[in-house]
């Protein structure tokens, strides 16, 4: 099969990218998507490079990449028409378009569609690319694939997608409820990481990297109480927007993208994890894995579902609230065989079971199943 995965990255990452990367944007479109992928920020190119391994074609688009995506238009001479009249949803937007309204972004998007016709046009940017747009482009995507385990906007139209996949079992609930074939697609941990990263010293005793918004109100409440309760690095977007008092602005180092994330993990005995407001009781998100594959001891919000994860008490450690979180901080610090085995157990678990190359096996499996 062809896979055609479409992605869209946050403008402060962007922003960082290009600036790590001196005339980056001048470059050629694979050059420029070399440098993408070498960040390994996100999911960077876990998803395509397995499935290319597993003897299938696959592609990335970074759709709201403004000099990625304009040199790919050049080396094709595709002429930007505006035709589409469509605009990327609120708080998505290309980060360098002087007009900001996205209309380049599709008319590229659609030439990168109809150029590849997909067998699977895999959707990461349910909350960014227009559904509109998903609908008429459709007779070249082949079957669309939707994913998503993130806030997203209210009153929309999914059923363009033939099937969504989640890490959260509660989304899968909802697109089913919406009459959308929805099943559970966990995230994972592309253990090729660990080849990139120097064998450090563990100088970090505990460390959180993790977004600060409006969607993490309970993760700054229980950060703001650790800033006042241990001394913990925390790196991560969003504390500009926090009062001048905040306990967080104390313990932050800034922000840490990709690679730069996976040292500071590699470096931390203890990982901190909170998951974000619409997860529920559900655990999924991808510091549960990328944490455990670095090898620091993870610990983490409890959810009804982490057993199925990882054994709590023997890979990681779960907390129910803030004064328990800082009571097995505490202990853990204190208790360097338990803490080293744990991790050990956790990073065992994650290089055996949670791997991307397992989960795009049950990905072709789920496209199989329903298709």
């Amino acid at each position: 099969m062809k896979f055609l995965i479409l992605s869209m990255d946050y403008p402060e990452f962007l922003r960082w990218l290009y600036g790590q990367h001196s005339g980056l944007e001048g470059q050629f479109y694979e050059e420029q998507m070399r440098a993408r992928a070498e960040s390994l920020f996100g999911v960077a190119d876990f998803y395509s490079d397995n499935l290319r391994k597993l003897g299938h074609e696959a592609y990335d688009i970074h759709a709201n990449n403004e000099f990625m995506q304009k040199a790919w238009a050049r080396e094709h001479k595709l002429k930007i028409a505006r035709r589409w009249q469509f605009r990327l949803r609120r708080g998505i937007v290309p980060w360098v378009s002087p007009a900001g309204n996205g209309h380049w972004t599709y008319d590229i998007l659609a030439a990168q569609i109809k150029h590849h016709r997909p067998d699977v046009l895999l959707n990461q940017a349910m909350d960014g690319i227009s559904n509109r747009f998903l609908k008429e482009i459709k007779p070249d995507a082949g079957l669309l694939v939707g994913q998503h385990a993130a806030p997203l906007p209210e009153n929309e139209d999914y059923s363009c997608h033939d099937l969504v996949i989640s890490s959260l079992p509660n989304f899968v609930d909802h697109f089913r409820q919406l009459g959308i074939k929805s099943e559970l697609h966990r995230l994972a941990f592309e253990p090729q990481v660990l080849e990139g990263l120097d064998d450090a010293e563990r100088d970090i005793s505990v460390s959180f990297v993790g977004s600060l918004s409006e969607h993490h109100a309970e993760r700054i409440q229980l950060l703001e109480y650790l800033g006042t309760h241990l001394d913990i690095a925390i790196w991560g977007p969003g504390v500009e927007s926090l009062p001048e008092t905040s306990a967080i602005r104390r313990h932050h180092q800034g922000n840490a993208w990709g690679r730069e994330m996976y040292r500071i993990l590699r470096r931390s005995k203890i990982a901190l994890n909170h998951h974000i407001g619409v997860a529920a009781s559900y655990a999924n998100n991808c510091r549960l894995y990328e944490a455990t594959g670095a090898g620091a001891m993870l610990i983490t919000d409890w959810k009804e579902n982490l057993h199925e994860i990882f054994e709590p008490g023997k890979e990681v450690a779960a907390y129910h609230n803030a004064e328990e979180c800082v009571e097995l901080i505490k202990y853990y610090l204190k208790h360097d065989n338990e803490r080293e085995a744990i991790a050990r157990a956790g990073q065992q678990r994650t290089l055996q079971e949670h791997t991307y190359q397992r989960q795009m096996k049950k990905l072709i499996g789920l496209i199989q199943k329903h298709f």
